[in-house]
């Protein structure tokens, strides 16, 4: 066949056009075209589409971020919601928005620019200046070269100039800050009287009747999901060594080979003068320089006394010369080869000749000598044995956990043989849910130390405890790393569907609730009543007030918020004032008696409070900006857009 064709191409081109051509006669080049390319467009910026694998990479690039970030922690279920779609996606519209605004406008950055935002970058600095050594290996430790992250940073300042001068330029006026300010600190004085639920406890009457007629109109809230009871083991640093022990022999061992941990070197207190000289000073230069320095060691060796006077005077290392050359309490290896040769040469109160270094020529002054010394053993004998015990411990947790990870995938049917092999305790646990453990009063078993809780609650052990292999099939999990120190093998024992608990189980709880709602409804009513009679006659004697006391919107005292923002947006006339505030366990009355203007305030906060709103007035016109841009480039959200942000159209599967 292969034969035929190649012996008849030209019949066999005139056949494929006959087959291709009707295809754009029937379906139209538009449509062969959409067929090729069937990605699914979210958004249109201009003539540019946002499509949903260019979501699919934002939102990897998202996640990984706080996956570094949350660790262990890092629930991916968390951050699959409506609310992050949309954001992420609004996110990239602003960005290619702004990317299209600093294309049209032709904005572009300066070589001058680039530099000095390059060297302003302080992981690129070595002692406070740019390093071009530094500035590669910084970029080499991330996998980019000059060439690519000056490309990406001149892109990036360029588009940060479109709406960067908007919020750059915002001021809010002095006067504004002033009255904040005022507001913050106006000062209103205030008494209470708490009507307190509990207190109506005993008046209040829960029947039977009432707890059945709750009971069958809340089934919904009583509903208590699927959940399944656990058996687990666990191996962390406390199981590793507890069989540990350490002797003397060891702690003295240890003691021996790691002295310079417990002690301390010698240390001099040192002052020098420096007189600076240029790597690339000729001479006469340096033989001047030296010439200056040698004079000065003479006078500091005739008048030791006048040392200091002399740094203040002559040297020009300026990190010193203003404290008399002190360079406080110097070890081995602080100071370049040359000097410290020379301070650890000199004797106590000596003054050394004109030494040279690449800085230049010093004269050097040892002020004090601490001798080398070491803590006696009784001092760090129970240090030592902690830090054994750790090493010990973490030999021990790598060779436990290497024989668990080997037996629970050949004990798969039971945790017993491996608790037995590794002297493990079977832990149990009831209440675990997909989205973790059921309350307490719902679970119905032993109390779970807050660790436990912990390892039951992370997302792994969920992850692996409701798998097919563990959850339906009821064999071991595999190891499960809940932290480097902490790893998990579990079983799922019995497994109790979704059920509404008897009325017997509950009914203690649902007659609390009614005692609870009850009450609460009693305290408001006194508390309403009482208010009126208050508001009818607001200067009659107040009985049952708490001491008046002072609050602030910054100091509150032990006001709740709901109390603090009724009591500040109350009308100041006339007064005293009466204002009632509903809590979750009480109603208040507040009697407002006294307003008072707080302290004038200082130009310093007046000068910070009108930065801070600035910026945040900034912030605000750069997103109006933002709006108007999206007009301007017709930002249109399409059908699949509304179906991601819903849920819809799965963009993990894609």
């Amino acid at each position: 066949m292969f034969d035929f064709i190649r012996s008849h191409q030209r019949w066999m081109q005139l056949i494929l056009l006959l087959l291709i051509v009707p295809s754009f006669v029937f379906f139209g080049v538009q449509g062969y075209s959409s067929f090729m390319a069937s990605e699914p467009e979210l958004v249109s910026v201009g003539d540019q589409p946002i499509t949903l694998g260019q979501f699919n990479q934002a939102r990897t690039a998202q996640l990984e971020q706080y996956r570094n970030a949350l660790g262990s922690q890092f629930d991916p279920a968390a951050f699959d919601t409506p609310e992050f779609r949309e954001q992420l996606l609004n996110r990239m519209i602003d960005e290619r928005t702004v990317a299209l605004a600093a294309a049209k406008g032709r904005y572009s950055v300066s070589d001058e620019t680039l530099r000095r935002t390059i060297a302003a970058i302080p992981a690129v600095q070595e002692n406070g200046q740019f390093s071009s050594q530094r500035y590669r290996d910084v970029l080499a430790a991330q996998g980019m070269n000059p060439t690519t992250f000056e490309l990406g940073l001149r892109r990036d300042l360029a588009i940060a100039q479109v709406l960067q001068p908007i919020g750059l330029t915002a001021r809010v006026p002095g006067e504004v800050a002033e009255k904040i300010l005022a507001l913050l600190t106006e000062k209103r004085t205030v008494e209470r009287r708490v009507f307190a639920a509990s207190d109506f406890n005993q008046s209040v009457k829960v029947s039977d009747d009432d707890i059945k007629k709750w009971y069958d109109n809340n089934q919904a809230k009583l509903l208590i999901p699927e959940n399944v009871e656990v058996q687990y083991v666990v191996l962390n640093e406390q199981a590793a060594s507890k069989d540990i022990k350490v002797t003397d022999d060891n702690i003295q061992s240890f003691y021996k080979q790691n002295q310079t941990r417990y002690g301390q070197p010698e240390r001099r207190r040192v002052s020098h003068i420096l007189i600076e000289l240029s790597a690339s000073a000729n001479d006469a230069v340096k033989a001047q320089a030296r010439e200056k320095a040698e004079d000065i060691a003479k006078r500091a060796s005739a008048a030791p006394e006048s040392f200091a006077a002399l740094a203040k005077e002559f040297s020009q290392d300026t990190g010193s010369a203003n404290q008399g050359g002190d360079l406080g309490w110097i070890s081995k290896n602080m100071l370049v080869p040359q000097v410290e040769t020379a301070v650890f040469d000199l004797e106590r109160g000596k003054i050394s000749g004109v030494v040279e270094s690449p800085f230049g020529f010093h004269v050097i002054n040892v002020l004090d000598v601490q001798p080398a010394s070491v803590k006696a053993l009784a001092e760090v004998k129970d240090d030592i044995s902690n830090e054994i015990r750790k090493q010990l411990a973490a030999e021990q947790f790598a060779q436990l956990g290497s024989k668990l990870t080997s037996l629970v995938y050949d004990q798969r049917d039971s945790l017993t043989p491996i608790a037995t092999a590794l002297n493990l305790p079977i832990k149990t646990a009831t209440g675990l849910t997909k989205e973790g453990l059921l309350p307490a009063n719902q679970r119905g078993s032993a109390e779970i130390s807050e660790e436990d809780q912990g390892i039951l609650g992370n997302l792994k052990v969920r992850q692996a405890v409701f798998s097919s292999d563990v959850f339906k099939e009821k064999l071991n999990s595999g190891v499960i790393e809940v932290s480097p120190d902490v790893i998990v093998a579990v079983r799922v024992g019995a497994v109790h569907p979704a059920h509404v608990p008897a009325l017997s189980a509950v009914s203690d709880q649902i007659k609390q609730q009614l005692i609870d709602e009850l009450s609460l409804a009693a305290a408001k009513s006194a508390g309403l009543h009482a208010l009126e009679a208050l508001k009818a006659a607001p200067n009659s004697e107040t009985k049952d007030f708490e001491a008046a006391t002072e609050v602030t919107r910054q100091q509150p005292s032990s006001l709740t918020r709901e109390q603090l923002e009724a009591v500040m947006s109350a009308a100041t006339k006339p007064l005293p004032s009466y204002i009632g505030v509903a809590g979750s366990d009480q109603y208040t009355i507040i009697k407002l008696s006294k307003v008072e203007a707080g302290p004038a305030p200082e130009a310093a906060q007046v000068t910070q409070l009108q930065s801070q709103l600035s910026q945040a007035w900034g912030a605000a016109e750069e997103q109006a900006a933002l709006k108007v841009l999206r007009q301007d480039f017709k930002v249109k959200m399409l059908p699949d857009a509304s179906k991601l942000i819903s849920g819809e159209l799965d963009a993990a599967k894609l």
